[in-house]
């Protein structure tokens, strides 16, 4: 493919928007890709429906908005509800189990990870939703390499949290191995 269309949906706070500029950054500073990322909010900052959309190529991108999304990730019922729509039929869908029930079974392939629990019980922080949901989005997608990410991961992380980050980020790529995403390391220029 030379076009990857990501969509991170969420409520304010969640960190999603953070999770797109991460992924835009690994593809352009550490893999040589090409990136936009074009954040939605809604009226309300905290708790309401917000998104980002992360367009990844190996060459120049001419347009800058998604128009058939391949990969959704779903962090909460209310923002499934408002993006899910532009998914292509047959899209990965990864939902976070602990926050949404109801998706459309029929159209996508669906993933469902309690990641919001995850992160209370394995790191014992909720703010690394974020970071463990991009490690399950490389590894299940392989849009950038496993070393990009992580080396963008590490270059946003606030000082003293790398080592939780990190921890999060390697949760991502665990959990996406459990479904059956291949662990081993793809270059990005095959998978877009």
């Amino acid at each position: 493919m030379d076009r990857y269309e990501l969509r991170f949906g969420g409520v304010g706070g969640q960190g999603v928007i953070l999770a797109g500029t991460i992924l835009a950054e690994a593809a352009v500073i550490y893999d040589g890709l090409y990136a936009v990322q074009s954040p939605t909010y809604t009226a309300q900052v905290r708790g309401g429906a917000t998104k980002v959309d992360v367009i990844i190529g190996k060459t120049p991108i001419i347009y800058p908005r998604a128009t058939a999304i391949d990969f959704f990730l779903a962090l909460a019922q209310r923002s499934y509800d408002v993006f899910h729509h532009q998914l292509k039929e047959g899209g990965l869908l990864l939902v976070d189990s602990t926050l949404v029930s109801r998706v459309d079974e029929d159209r996508y392939r669906v993933y469902r990870v309690p990641i919001t629990d995850l992160a209370e019980r394995e790191i014992g922080r909720v703010v690394v939703v974020n970071t463990i949901s991009l490690g399950l989005t490389v590894a299940m997608t392989k849009v950038v390499s496993r070393k990009a990410i992580e080396q963008a991961v590490m270059a946003r992380a606030p000082r003293g949290t790398e080592e939780m980050n990190m921890k999060a980020l390697q949760l991502g790529f665990a959990k996406a191995e459990e479904m059956g995403f291949a662990p081993e390391e793809t270059k990005a220029e095959e998978a877009v």
